[in-house]
């Protein structure tokens, strides 16, 4: 559980993962543009999506656990399983951590993706390519989501007399 403001664990910032998208996804555009130059492309594994969606799964589901023994603990229901604070803030570093990996990796496939698409889909090895860039972007933008959705649940709610001092 993190307190706003606190140093220790910084929020994710929606700005930072757009510019990690956008610069891979440039970087990714050009080295495959040049890759074609050479007469192959790199490719997108069919893993790539199902990865990525798998971690965005765990993270949801981790969130939605840690919300559901929250709220038990915050109703002071008999036998509530209380969260330890260390859990929380790791849960929430694994999120961020999973948030700026998969912003790299679908900017990466993203860019992989726009060449392929602006290289015309009439090959259709590069139309399959294109669906999983495509998908990996996708599952990416889930991984982001939940780790947005896990920083909230764990965050504490500000002290009332924070503001009055």
């Amino acid at each position: 559980m993190t307190k706003r403001g606190d140093s220790s664990v910084k929020q994710l910032r929606i700005g930072v993962l757009a510019g990690l998208f956008a610069v891979a996804g440039v970087l990714s555009w050009a080295a495959a543009r040049l890759w074609d130059s050479f007469g192959t492309l790199p490719s997108v594994p069919v893993a790539a999506p199902i990865v990525l969606a798998v971690i965005a799964v765990v993270l949801f589901a981790t969130a939605l656990s840690l919300r559901a023994r929250l709220r038990a603990q915050r109703e002071r229901r008999p036998g509530a399983k209380g969260v330890d604070p260390l859990v929380a803030a790791r849960a929430v570093v694994f999120g961020q951590a999973s948030a700026l990996v998969a912003a790299l990796v679908a900017g990466m496939y993203g860019g992989v993706g726009a060449f392929l698409l602006m290289a015309g889909l009439d090959v259709p090895a590069h139309r399959d390519q294109a669906i999983y860039a495509a998908a990996s972007v996708l599952a990416g933008a889930c991984v982001i989501a939940a780790a947005f959705f896990m920083e909230r649940v764990c965050k504490l709610p500000e002290d009332e007399d924070e503001g009055t001092a």
